[in-house]
């Protein structure tokens, strides 16, 4: 093959691709206007799998995990099915299921363009919660992110992908296993942060300097959930209450302390959008609650067709999760009528329930 021919070929490949990626950035757009693509960050409620890829023990890429997945695969989501994530990259038509970033099948421009997971179950805002379970810090996950965007910079333009950028939703949902795995559980934190008002201050300091770290990435559209009612969860439950086995109610004492953050994070979050008005209009910050709508299944369950809402499914229903819940374990019949999955995460219904619950919410922060 003489250098002609070679650089004939070389373009006729070059050439290709622009127009492969012109079409997968034409079909995106084509599916929503307003939204280019969808970044997820934080914990279990989100991670799709990424902690199959690292070394650590809390993971869920085995049975009973997924029964009800397509294929009754498990994929490493914390459930018996789809997250919530899951529901909403397919509602605002970006793709059917959102897939983890360290998942190889992950690593091609035409998944990134559209949205990743770059969560990890176990993590949380407070640093030392990920250390607990080996899991990925919240930082870790902004630095996937950056490596992300900077192939979609090689691939676009600084410019295109600024673009991109700009119409791009980012999502995060940490929090829970900040105080469920770590300040109730662990006298650590408690020995330095002596009440739960200080130890929420610390912890949304640290919501503001990972918000501010999308921001300077090009962020523009951020979501941020809050926490659930934490002492309706089996797992907390089982730990606090006196008469665990006998009598199963929501703690509110746990619970009150999610409610008092929640409020605390919301003001802040108003706090920032005011200041960020000056010298970047455009950045919009959007809290979701999902206190409500969970607080709502667990005391109307019967509305919502549940009908156990105290333990969950997987083994007792009362302790296990991760690689307590195994294919060994005994199953509930129907965990469509379960609340929770295992004694932490929600079942498949509970999350699409949730959904549900937000979907007006995802329509606002979609068109504005």
């Amino acid at each position: 093959m003489g250098t002609s021919d070679t650089h004939l070929l070389l373009s006729s490949i070059m050439l290709t691709f622009i127009l492969c990626l012109s079409c997968s950035m034409a079909k995106v757009e084509a599916l929503n206007k307003n939204v280019s693509a969808f970044y997820v960050f934080g914990d279990s409620t989100v991670d799709p799998g990424n902690n199959n890829y690292i070394d650590t023990p809390f993971r869920s890429d085995f049975p009973p995990y997924g029964m009800d997945f397509s294929s009754h695969v498990p994929t490493g989501r914390f459930s018996n099915g789809k997250l919530p994530t899951d529901y909403i990259a397919s509602y605002i038509g970006l793709k059917e299921l959102l897939p983890p970033y360290l998942d190889p099948n992950s690593n091609n421009l035409e998944v990134l363009m559209t949205g990743v997971s770059f969560a990890s179950a176990g993590s949380g805002f407070d640093p030392l919660t990920p250390s607990i379970s080996n899991v990925i810090p919240l930082p870790k996950q902004v630095e996937y992110f950056r490596a992300c965007k900077q192939r979609l910079e090689g691939a676009l333009g600084k410019q295109r992908s600024e673009d991109h950028m700009k119409k791009a939703v980012f999502f995060i949902s940490a929090g829970t296993n900040d105080f469920v795995l770590n300040y109730f559980t662990l006298p650590m934190r408690r020995k330095t942060y002596t009440t739960p008002l200080a130890y929420q201050q610390f912890l949304i300091q640290h919501v503001k300097e990972f918000i501010q770290g999308l921001l300077a990435e090009g962020a523009q559209k951020i979501v941020i959930v809050g926490v659930p009612p934490i002492g309706c969860l089996p797992f907390m439950i089982t730990l606090n209450s006196p008469n665990a086995f006998l009598q199963r109610d929501c703690l509110d004492n746990y619970s009150s302390v999610a409610r008092d953050y929640n409020l605390l994070l919301q003001r802040e979050l108003n706090g920032m959008q005011s200041q960020f008005r000056s010298f970047n209009p455009d950045a919009k910050i959007y809290y979701v609650d999902i206190y409500g709508p969970i607080a709502d299944m667990i005391q109307a369950h019967e509305k919502f067709g549940f009908d156990e809402v105290n333990s969950g499914c997987c083994g007792s229903g009362y302790i296990e999760a991760s690689v307590l819940c195994n294919k060994i374990s005994n199953l509930c019949p129907d965990p469509s009528k379960y609340v929770f999955w295992d004694s932490i995460h929600p079942t498949e219904k509970a999350y699409h329930n949730l959904f549900l619950a937000n979907v007006p919410k995802i329509d606002f922060i979609v068109n504005n």
